[in-house]
């Protein structure tokens, strides 16, 4: 069979289930599908879609939604720019369809393929690879918007076909771009001993009032663990609170932000005593890095006793200075301690994410760069970045730790000069680091940094305090041992 005559039979065939299609009577879709195909005009629907997942507050529903989001993207550009312009079939005559199921406005573009089907193909099976609940539950509404395109008889279901398969094929490209969670490799190494504590049994969990869902997730932490203690605190009573709880339980929970946690962590790794860590904070960057999103993450943990060793990050005045502070995440100085500063005066009026935009703002509208001596030439900074553990590139910006006990510090430098904000923006997009002419990176152990000028900020874990005219970072390595899940949930 020639090429020719394979395409004249499989156009035929498209052609007959078309009518075939538009000749039958197709219960209770005379009032949705036509609605359904028009509220997905320009990806409307799934972006309103991405929004009520995004307002759930979960990680996990979040990120899927952002990967739907970018898959729809991949799919419309690779359909509009050149699948239309490739094949240019023309729209089915409508003379089989009735006219209650027409379209007012009829497409004027090409046939081939079906935009509205790739996206939605995009959409769900982007969502569908990073959470697949929530992929089960826009998979109906996805194939409805595929069917509603030859139901009201713009495509034919050839186009629909091949716009779907456009589709998945854009969601894989964007997860073979970006992993998806399950495909990272395992958080946190190596194996600790720890007691298993299926029903909380010895556990005592405290919580931080102030911390942003932290009162809602120790709600879940009695349900879920009807034997651990929940005691609930405000922030002026927490180090105290948690000195106690070490004492009284085998386990220390607690449940609250990135800064609630590095007290916590600081408490347990010099009680030595295992830590449990309940997500209750805005971003919880250390629990998502064991791979803990949810409170029943940490509950599976327990249950088993799956825990691991996690190095500590150490700043202190001096080499051997004694009054050291502690650092699970990030420490910083520059012109971040002074935007974590204004996000604090502001958050509670207007929200943390207009607060983190107005403090970026104020930072970087002014020239204060940062007078430091780290390598002997006392250059001018205006960010100096060290991280606890090496952070891994999946975006413009650090982002993840696939390994918390490697020894490392990872020191990153943006220098001064004019211009703040470009030099910054400049250092985030400027691909491999050591390419960048004003971004520096480091792996070490060990950093002294003398000659701060007075007045200088430092920043750790999101808090914020002053610091002295020299400093000394290094790490204690595995020093805390904390529960996290053996195998990450799909």
């Amino acid at each position: 069979m020639t090429h020719s005559t394979w395409h004249k039979r499989l156009g035929a065939h498209d052609r007959a289930l078309f009518h075939f299609a538009a000749t039958r009577h197709w219960p209770a879709a005379e009032t949705v599908l036509p609605r359904l195909s028009r509220a997905a005009n320009h990806g409307a629907l799934w972006f309103a879609a991405a929004t009520a997942m995004g307002a759930t507050r979960s990680p996990r529903a979040r990120r899927a939604a952002l990967r739907g989001v970018a898959s729809l993207a991949l799919a419309s550009l690779t359909v509009n720019t050149v699948a239309k312009h490739s094949v240019r079939r023309a729209r089915p005559l409508l003379d089989a369809v009735p006219l209650v199921r027409q379209l007012k406005r009829r497409p004027v573009t090409t046939s081939f393929p079906s935009g509205h089907a790739a996206s939605a193909a995009a959409f769900v099976t982007g969502v569908a690879l990073e959470s697949r609940a929530w992929g089960a539950a826009l998979a109906p509404v996805g194939f409805s918007v595929a069917a509603s395109r030859v139901y009201t008889g713009v495509h034919y279901p050839g186009d629909v076909v091949a716009g779907a398969a456009l589709g998945v094929g854009a969601a894989l490209a964007v997860r073979g771009l970006v992993p998806t969670r399950t495909q990272l490799p395992p958080p946190g190494r190596p194996r600790a001993d720890a007691p298993a504590l299926p029903a909380g049994q010895d556990l005592v969990v405290v919580a931080n009032r102030a911390s942003g869902t932290a009162l809602a997730k120790a709600a879940l932490v009695r349900s879920a663990l009807p034997l651990a203690e929940v005691v609930e605190c405000d922030p002026d009573d927490l180090p105290a609170t948690l000195e106690k709880a070490a004492g009284r339980g085998r386990v220390l929970g607690v449940c609250g932000g990135d800064g609630t946690v590095n007290l916590a962590a600081s408490v347990a790794a010099r009680l030595d005593v295992p830590l449990a860590v309940f997500p209750g904070g805005t971003l919880n960057h250390f629990a998502l890095d064991l791979g803990i999103e949810e409170v029943q993450d940490t509950c599976r943990a327990l249950a088993s006793g799956d825990a691991v060793r996690v190095d500590l990050g150490r700043f202190r005045p001096g080499p051997n200075g004694a009054d050291a502070g502690y650092f699970l995440n990030t420490f910083s100085l520059g012109v971040y301690p002074e935007l974590v500063r204004v996000r604090e005066r502001w958050s509670p009026r207007i929200g943390s994410w207009a607060a983190g935009i107005l403090g970026a703002y104020e930072v970087l509208r002014g020239e204060r760069p940062l007078r430091a001596d780290p390598g002997g030439s006392r250059p001018a900074l205006w960010l100096l970045f060290a991280g606890n553990c090496v952070y891994q590139r999946l975006g413009p910006a650090p982002a993840r730790r696939y390994d918390l006990a490697d020894g490392l510090l990872d020191v990153r430098a943006v220098r001064g000069g004019r211009l703040p904000g470009l030099r910054l923006l400049a250092a985030a997009l400027a691909g491999p680091l050591h390419r960048s002419p004003v971004h520096t990176s480091r792996r070490m152990a060990r950093l002294r940094i003398p000659g701060l000028a007075a007045g200088t900020s430092l920043a750790y874990d999101g808090e914020v305090a002053a610091a002295p005219r020299e400093l000394t970072l290094d790490k204690l390595p595995e020093a805390l041992t904390v529960y996290r899940p053996q195998v990450l949930r799909p």
